[in-house]
């Protein structure tokens, strides 16, 4: 089973310090480490922090690590779970895609 966690960071009132950087999502990683051994990736920008721990099961291809970042770097995402009907998914991607041609 794989691990998530992440942070939005915000500013402490009493000394207007930032709360939140790549060193406490590494923590973060470090102290979820058992639910996923086989892989780690950290993302840290403006005011959002993802961390996500892998434990490969269908997919043990390194495409499967997380965060994942869309082609265009709009999207970028960590989730727990499993696409059981992924070819199915992909086949239905590949024909809507050739359609827009």
């Amino acid at each position: 089973m794989c691990g998530i966690a992440g942070f939005v960071q915000y500013q402490h009132k009493a000394n207007q310090e930032r709360l939140g950087n790549l060193a406490t999502l590494k923590e973060m990683g470090d102290t979820i480490r058992h639910r996923g051994p086989d892989a780690h990736g950290e993302y840290l920008e403006d005011q959002v922090g993802l961390c996500h721990r892998r434990l490969s099961i269908i997919d043990l291809s390194e495409s499967g690590n997380q965060p994942m970042i869309s082609a265009d770097g709009r999207y970028i995402l960590v989730f727990n779970g499993e696409i059981y009907n992924f070819l199915e998914i992909k086949k239905d991607l590949i024909s809507s895609q050739n359609n827009d041609k």
